[in-house]
């Protein structure tokens, strides 16, 4: 189900005149609406165990009679509603993060820089301790120095796994290094993940053992690779 904050409020079901459910259909709704897999698989910890919380309670209720139907059932719509809005304030902006930041185009918007360029962007944030944008850098370089040896064509929208699957087929014994590398490169852009000296020399020694090989590409099919010079 798809909700909108105007979507909750402008609902014609809303709208109309409420309808007073007895004690049992407003338990059911309250909790067949705060089970809804989107918004407990998208909260924050915190969040979630207060979400198990409150369905343990309203479970709970089923059989107790104490409160009575006076204060039970409308406690229950009350806070199903409170519930429903602060999943939209919480929830909705991180599934939009999380789509944001799908894995895309490993050059984002540096698509005109070479991969000495890159290489020294590396060095210069590593310098500073930048070990992220080290990390991202220095992937780029090696994936650009790819290119510019006609080793893979050049090609808009390709991601750090499909250049580290695609040179690990001509580069057979870095292929794993590649796949970890390519891995790092995800993690640290998208993922939000520190990054480590190590993280960066591990890339900055791969690009510099990419060059040393020579690429083979025997039995590799011609599309996606370039004439090797």
């Amino acid at each position: 189900m798809k909700v909108a904050a105007n979507d909750v409020f402008a609902s014609p079901a809303l709208m109309e005149p409420p309808v007073t459910p007895d004690r049992d259909e407003a338990r059911r709704w309250a909790a067949e609406e705060l089970s809804n897999p989107r918004y407990p698989d998208a909260t924050p910890g915190w969040l979630d165990q207060v979400w198990r919380d409150v369905l343990d309670w309203l479970a709970s209720l089923e059989g107790d009679g104490a409160g009575g139907p006076n204060i039970a059932v409308p406690l229950m719509v009350v806070l199903a509603v409170v519930l429903i809005v602060a999943a939209i304030v919480i929830v909705r902006p991180r599934l939009n993060a999380r789509r944001a930041k799908a894995p895309g185009d490993l050059y984002g918007e540096d698509k005109a820089v070479d991969a000495e360029g890159y290489r020294r962007r590396a060095a210069t944030a590593a310098d500073g301790g930048n070990w992220p944008a080290a990390v991202v850098d220095q992937f780029r370089a090696l994936v650009r120095s790819a290119e510019e040896r006609d080793i893979i064509d050049a090609r808009a929208g390709r991601t750090a796994d499909e250049a580290a699957d695609q040179l690990g087929r001509v580069f057979g014994t870095a292929q794993v290094r590649l796949l970890a590398a390519a891995r790092v490169f995800d993690a640290v852009r998208y993922g939000e993940q520190a990054a480590t000296r190590a993280d960066y020399e591990s890339v900055r020694m791969l690009d510099a053992d990419l060059l040393a090989l020579k690429p083979d590409f025997a039995g590799q099919a011609h599309a996606g690779f370039a004439v090797p010079r």
